[in-house]
């Protein structure tokens, strides 16, 4: 007899706007989802600057455990689902089946909808879990295949643009490390559609005087690197554009660096995928690139429990060393709405929200920058204020949103507007783009450029770039414009100090640099969010065994995709030991393997069900980080002058959560806790 079920809290899904039901989907058709599980100990600590935990160490004390995963493996058997692509890291597992048997299993009804002339599968309301996996399952993604975001860049007729800019003349503006390239370093892309082609990749560079980056490419869930895939119908949905302005702004910035990109399916389980495979990725990247969005509430907007899988999923990403880039938006403060709402993932305490202003230059010299009114920004209604902003003041939540403070964004800020935006080639066309796409790779560059600098990953920025040191010296301070692009009433306007226009403002890149290799005598602890109870049906208590020592089944390996040439690993120090309480010894288990990228060539809450927000208590202050190992001498820097005042230049030219977390450790911002594994 099936076990009673319970609702899986933060899994409402909204009625589809705007969209004809076409019926029920054919139960014999099949589908896969991705199912997320907790982590084997909670709270996740922070790994303190300039220390880092390896992959195999975090997978050890922070991945799903064996009795959570044999617990998903017995599910799946009852309701005849098969299990794959079991990840211990990324806590994740596929279930494959029929449409009738997964419905059987989540409780659902599926249909299929028409949504702007495409079909896709939907669903509404929350969904059940057997009561045995309540609290052991966090999320369920992929039952529901309707896009889950779109990307954030604009191209403008040459007519209207006022001046443009390559990358190497925006990084020399915003003075960008020199004598440095990233070498060593690896910048992970996330792209949801789209292609590029490695001919207008070679002519971009070649007129640049630029060898071209190493890019390597890793299809997911049948993604292809296409170009033109929605023509003739739907131009629109192109996203070539895209992908073009997120591979040659990061590669001209840091052209030493290794690219790495991931074409997924634009749907919230292929999303999600494409993070984590790239999060636990070998080697290690510096930084994440993504340019793709979509507003955090809402009708069309991400369910809580895929917010939080997101967060937990960043959480990681810290923790490991990376920096996670994030473009908030091109539609100003409604982000497209009709009322003020933040665009996710950027809204996610663990990403680096990237915000975006208006820039003129003279020469080698800014002369005005101003606050963009397609920047995203505002308040976060689901996220609650971090730590690490009680040094700036963030407006009250936008009316009729959750009581409490919330989390401001954007973080930091770069050119973005489209009338003095980026040249870029596309399709063997130059032509200038801008939004706050162009801001996320542009600083996925730049912190490319300070790993290599450093000698060692970055880690989780936002502890120091929030302190006063960083904040006064490391930022050009954005003082005009707001982000009212709708002419709706928006509130926010440019200030001194952070605002949701800009953030705390564009990069001073070298005085930024000396900022955050200074470790503090007591570093601002990173935040650990502690969630308020979820108002859903309470499941029956499971009991929680005393921890002894087992096991942890290997992993099944990922898919590897077409082989191509192993990346340099980056130089990561090694880390000196710190004490930690000593935690019930578990057997390390066998990492699973991440996909070797491919060469990239031709070939992207009911109201009763809403998750509180989040607080976050202080840790214990951190260990001093370690001497950096020494860095191996640079290249020469390759920024390059200004091309003239007022013409358009020679086309050619990245808190930790109980419930929502996941980010700081193979290099920078973590402290280590015992482990207690969930059996």
């Amino acid at each position: 007899m099936p076990s009673p079920k319970v609702a899986l809290p933060g899994s409402h899904k909204e009625a589809v706007a705007d969209a004809h039901i076409i019926g029920p989907v054919n139960p014999a058709e099949r589908a896969q989802v991705l199912v997320v599980l907790r982590r084997k100990a909670e709270p996740l600590p922070i790994t303190p600057a300039g220390a880092h935990m390896r992959p195999e160490e975090y997978t050890a004390a922070y991945g799903a455990s064996a009795g959570d995963m044999q617990a998903i493996r017995k599910f799946a058997q009852e309701y005849n689902l098969q299990t794959q692509d079991e990840n211990a890291a990324a806590r994740t597992v596929e279930l494959h089946g029929t449409i009738g048997d997964l419905s059987r299993a989540f409780g659902v009804t599926l249909q299929n909808a028409r949504i702007k002339d495409q079909v896709h599968r939907v669903r509404q309301g929350p969904i059940m879990i057997p009561e045995e996996l309540a609290g052991k399952v966090t999320a369920v993604l992929g039952l529901d295949n309707r896009p889950a975001a779109k990307p954030h860049f604009h191209h403008v007729a040459s007519a209207h643009v006022t001046q443009s800019y390559t990358p190497p003349v925006l990084a020399k503006l915003y003075q960008f490390p020199t004598g440095v390239t990233g070498s060593g370093q690896t910048i992970a892309i996330i792209e949801l559609d789209g292609g590029f082609q490695q001919a207008d990749i070679n002519t971009y560079f070649t007129n640049l005087g630029i060898t071209p980056p190493a890019i390597s490419v890793v299809l997911i869930d049948g993604q292809t690197n296409t170009i033109n895939r929605h023509l003739p119908d739907h131009p629109e949905l192109n996203a070539d554009g895209e992908v073009a302005l997120d591979i040659e702004v990061a590669g001209a910035v840091a052209p030493g660096a290794k690219q790495v990109v991931y074409f997924a399916q634009n749907t919230d389980a292929s999303f999600l995928k494409a993070c984590t495979q790239a999060i636990h990725a070998s080697p290690t990247p510096a930084a994440i690139s993504i340019s793709w969005g979509h507003p955090e509430t809402g009708p069309t907007g991400f369910t809580d429990a895929t917010k939080t899988a997101f967060e937990s999923a960043f959480q990681d990403a810290a923790n490991l060393g990376i920096v996670v880039t994030v473009a908030t938006g091109d539609d100003g403060s409604f982000d497209g709405t009709s009322g003020l709402v933040c665009d996710f993932p950027a809204s996610a305490p663990h990403a680096l929200a990237c915000g975006g202003t208006r820039l003129l230059a003279s020469g080698s010299s800014i002369t005005s920058e101003t606050g963009w009114d397609g920047s995203g920004g505002g308040v976060s209604v689901f996220f609650s204020k971090p730590t690490y902003q009680s040094t700036v003041t963030i407006p009250a939540r936008p009316s009729g949103s959750p009581g409490g403070a919330g989390r401001g964004i954007p973080d930091v800020a770069g050119d973005a507007d489209p009338d003095t935006g980026y040249q870029v080639r596309v399709k063997g066309t130059n032509m200038v783009v801008g939004g706050t796409s162009a801001v996320a790779p542009l600083w996925a560059g730049l912190v490319a450029l300070y790993a290599q600098s450093m000698g060692r990953l970055v880690g989780f920025l936002h502890p120091k770039i929030y302190a006063s040191s960083a904040m006064s010296t490391g930022f050009r301070d954005i003082t005009s414009g707001n982000n009212d692009t709708s002419g709706g009433g928006g509130p926010y306007s440019c200030a001194s100090g952070w605002d949701a226009v800009t953030g705390l403002g564009a990069p001073k890149g070298q005085a930024l640099l000396n900022a955050i290799k200074v470790a503090p005598p007591t570093p601002t602890p990173h935040p650990t969010p502690t969630p308020t109870p979820h108002p859903t049906p309470t499941p029956t208590p499971h009991p929680t065994p005393t921890p002894t020592p087992h096991p942890t089944p290997t992993p099944h390996p990922t898919p590897t995709p077409h082989p191509t040439p192993t990346p340099t690993p980056h130089p990561t120090p090694t880390p000196t030991p710190h004490p930690t309480p000593t935690p019930t010894p578990h057997p390390t288990p066998t990492p699973t393997p991440t996909p070797t990228p491919d060469s990239g060539g031709t070939g992207a809450v009911g109201p009763s069900e809403r998750v509180p927000s989040f607080e976050f208590p202080p840790l214990p202050p951190p260990v001093p980080p370690p001497v950096p190992a020494p860095v191996a001498p640079a290249p020469p820097s390759i920024i390059g002058g200004l091309a003239g005042g007022n013409s358009v230049a020679l086309v050619a030219i990245v808190g930790l959560g109980a419930v929502m977390g996941m980010v700081a450790a193979a290099g920078i911002v973590a402290t280590v806790a015992i482990s207690k594994d969930k059996t």
